[in-house]
């Protein structure tokens, strides 16, 4: 048999003939923001045909006018009408069908990555991160929930960014289930080219559990953001190891899937802390759920709750309904210490809504991306630009700010801020200010400025332009 005879062999199932009705959309529940491709007219006609090849040609007339609104409106084919009505959610494992236990149990961890509760976009797919997706579109989703009822404890589903491709023969100790996302030949390597390879309907961005369907929120980083934050403490600020961070202040921005752990994690290390987040609805989510001990919109009561539970010695995580460089600026402002410093906002998609320019509601924030992307391109990077800023400024005051590996210091060099890579003592003047990655120094191999003097093998850190 021919490798081409045996994939058509393992890619049997299709969709059901009938098409479903269109669901309704509940009221409340967040939706992504329109995504920019920079689509041409012939990229528009490829992704609406890559989409139908999901669907029986009786059908094509109508659902290529549905696909071409979605991508009109939304910058993405999600497959609306193909989405299950109703709420979704993993239900006990013996309500689902299945030929084996993991398929059924597979079938669990996917509707739990698409829970209302869970979910941050549900109707699009997006589980956390801002754009991680369990798959592209709910096509793909009804496909590998049929391929999962059909699969044995004997055959492996291969996916390719959310397309199943097919049953194949393995044994029973082979993985149940292989998945790869957003895989990009090196020369299309960067994010122009997988928008647009996402839009075509072609790449998948799965972070790291949504698209890989094992998303178990915050309490999956907790324990790491509770040892980074306590190790910070005892390596920069001297705090004995039998002691913890009562008396401090850590300082954050963003509420999600995953940054949504350093309010807790702060309180376990014994921290006062305050973490800003523009989206309302995620510290809801965070305050209903016990991630943080108080929300308010007050810059002021954010401030004083925290510095009343620091002089008492008490811990606390106060999320703070608002921009970080409005908070960063208020702190400076009434002269307020911080020890410690962070940021978990998406930055690996600044300008896809990752990061909020100063200035903009979370609202307002939605529309520019729609309405205007390169403007909304320049208000992300004017921030990103007074944010490290005001990060220079505190630590010239003794705050100790690290990069929590979300981007955030490569965000910041690619808005235009170059010297946030120079050598340490690579021009008269440079403060040594050291901006680390999780609990390991930020390493860039670069050379060093001439003239500078310094010992080729000093250590490389990153430091603000003086």
């Amino acid at each position: 048999m021919s490798v081409n005879e045996m994939i058509q062999d393992a890619m049997t199932i299709q969709l059901d003939y009938e098409l479903p009705e269109y669901p309704a959309f509940v009221e409340g529940i967040r939706r992504a923001p329109r995504r920019e491709s920079h689509m041409t007219e012939a990229d528009k006609a490829l992704a609406i045909k890559n989409a139908l090849r999901y669907i029986h040609p009786d059908h094509h007339e109508q659902m290529a006018k549905e696909f071409a609104q979605e991508l009109e409106t939304r910058g993405r084919i999600y497959g609306y009408r193909f989405r299950p009505a109703g709420k979704l959610y993993g239900k006990p494992i013996d309500e689902y069908k299945g030929s084996c236990i993991e398929g059924r149990a597979i079938q669990v961890m996917i509707d739990n990555n698409l829970d209302f509760d869970v979910a941050l976009y549900p109707y699009e797919l997006t589980t956390y991160g801002e754009t991680g997706q369990v798959c592209q579109n709910w096509m793909q989703y009804r496909l590998i929930k049929k391929y999962l009822e059909a699969l044995t404890d004997e055959q492996t589903l291969v996916v390719m960014s959310g397309h199943p491709l097919g049953l194949f023969h393995s044994h029973k100790l082979a993985p149940r289930v292989v998945i790869t996302n957003g895989l990009m030949v090196g020369t299309f390597d960067d994010q122009e080219h997988f928008n647009r390879a996402a839009a075509l309907g072609v790449a998948n961005y799965g972070q790291m559990t949504a698209g890989g369907w094992m998303y178990i929120g915050p309490q999956g980083i907790v324990h790491g953001t509770f040892n980074t934050l306590l190790n910070a403490g005892r390596l920069k600020l001297g705090i004995p190891k039998d002691k913890d961070l009562s008396g401090r202040l850590f300082v954050s921005a963003g509420l999600g899937g995953m940054s949504g752990a350093q309010g807790k994690a702060a309180m376990i290390a014994g921290a006062a802390a305050i973490i800003a987040e523009v989206d309302d609805s995620r510290i809801n989510t965070r305050y209903t759920q016990g991630w943080v001990s108080h929300r308010t919109a007050s810059l002021e009561e954010a401030t004083q709750i925290a510095l009343d539970h620091q002089e008492a010695g008490e811990p606390c995580a106060v999320a703070y309904n608002g921009n970080i460089v409005d908070l960063l600026e208020y702190l400076y402002e009434k002269g307020v210490h911080v020890d410690l410093m962070s940021d978990q906002t998406s930055c690996h998609v600044p300008y896809d809504g990752g990061y909020c320019p100063q200035g903009l509601t979370f609202a307002q924030r939605t529309e520019m991306l729609d309405k205007d992307p390169e403007g909304f391109r320049k208000l992300v990077d004017k921030t990103l630009h007074h944010h490290y800023e005001m990060i220079c400024k505190f630590h010239e005051k003794g705050t100790y700010f690290f990069d929590y590996g979300n981007s955030f210091l490569k965000a910041v060099y690619d808005s235009g801020v170059k010297s946030v890579c120079l050598l340490r003592g690579g021009y008269p003047g440079a403060p040594a200010l050291r901006l680390r990655l999780r609990s390991l120094p930020l390493v860039l191999p670069l050379p060093e400025p001439r003239g500078s003097g310094q010992d080729r093998r000093g250590r490389r850190g990153v430091h603000p332009h003086p």
